[in-house]
């Protein structure tokens, strides 16, 4: 089974998952100076964040790629469209619940815990998926890089003050895991052979998960209150554009090349970008458990990331007439 079946070079996919996490990882700061400016839930930013990448996606779509008679480089494997319906669907879905389960968890039992167990739980869950359903092996290097990324977690989210935990906000945190993880599994196992095309899964999902959204948006309230309109439009058109379009667009594209498992520990970037600008941009404090954490979270996806690279370039060396294609 090759990784650059779609098109896309390993090393090139590990480059977009590590700038799509550290793009996520913006989302919070953005995220929290959105209710600092105005009173909008965390369900109506979801959609707005949803709406807002859907428009910009297709207007990048949209606009002339080649000059007419141009060719495309490689074949183009297409897809039947009922497949094609199946697989938006789904994905689209996966990131509603991911989404929507994870800002719920957050307001039952805290940012923390439902940080820890969201992300925590989904490197698992993906790895036992993958393993199932696509015979992928992590193998002890890339386990040890899991086991480091996840006590990572555990020490940059836990360890700077005290959790509550309750059940419910548990539940619906492994809730937004298992979106988290169908998501990625459905990516990567319908790129393995070419069938998806990134670009078009990006906006597809991404009005699907609108749609998702829109009534519980409503019933919370899509229009805001707010005495600085111009600061809260800025900062929306940047959640829009940055860690949701831009990110999203290159999630799907390097999670349908890079196993995985792999995927999952990357992505753990997001809550290291989220507490670096926590402490630079917010003014919260810089702990020992902070630096921890980061640093150990930091030390486990360079490793995994180096260790995938490797992976790939054996491979490649192994199967020469399976040449990556150029994009």
């Amino acid at each position: 089974m090759s990784n650059t079946a779609v098109g896309l070079p390993v090393g090139r996919g590990l480059l977009y998952l590590i700038v799509a996490g550290v793009a996520w990882g913006t989302a919070g700061a953005a995220a929290s100076l959105v209710y600092r400016t105005s009173d909008m839930g965390p369900v109506a930013l979801s959609f707005w964040r949803c709406a807002g990448g859907l428009a910009l996606l297709l207007a990048v779509r949209l606009r002339p790629r080649r000059r007419p008679g141009a060719r495309a480089d490689g074949p183009v494997v297409r897809e039947p469209l009922r497949a094609k319906a199946l697989r938006i669907g789904l994905t689209g879905l996966g990131l509603a619940v991911f989404q929507t389960a994870y800002f719920a968890a957050v307001e039952a039992t805290g940012l923390a815990v439902a940080t820890v167990v969201t992300l925590g739980a989904g490197p698992v869950l993906i790895a036992v998926g993958a393993r199932l359903t696509m015979g992928e092996r992590l193998g002890r290097g890339g386990s040890a890089a899991v086991t480091g990324a996840l006590t990572g977690l555990c020490v940059l989210v836990l360890g700077g003050g005290d959790a509550t935990v309750r059940p419910s906000g548990v539940a619906l945190a492994v809730l937004s895991a298992a979106g988290y993880s169908a998501m990625t599994l459905l990516t990567r196992w319908w790129g393995r052979d070419g069938r998806a095309d990134g670009s078009s899964t990006t906006v597809w999902t991404f009005a699907v998960t609108t749609v998702c959204l829109l009534p519980l948006g409503l019933a919370e309230g899509l229009v805001p209150h707010t005495a600085q309109p111009v600061r809260l439009l800025v900062l929306l058109v940047y959640v829009a554009a940055v860690p949701t379009a831009l990110a999203y667009a290159l999630f799907f594209a390097g999670a349908a090349v890079v196993r995985s498992a792999s995927v999952s520990v990357i992505m753990l970037l997001e809550p290291v970008c989220a507490a670096v600008l926590a402490v630079g941009l917010l003014g919260e404090r810089l702990t020992a458990a902070t630096l921890a954490g980061t640093l150990l979270m930091l030390g486990s996806v360079t490793a995994l990331a180096v260790a995938e690279a490797r992976a790939a370039g054996t491979e490649r060396l192994a199967t020469p007439e399976e040449a990556p294609l150029l994009v």
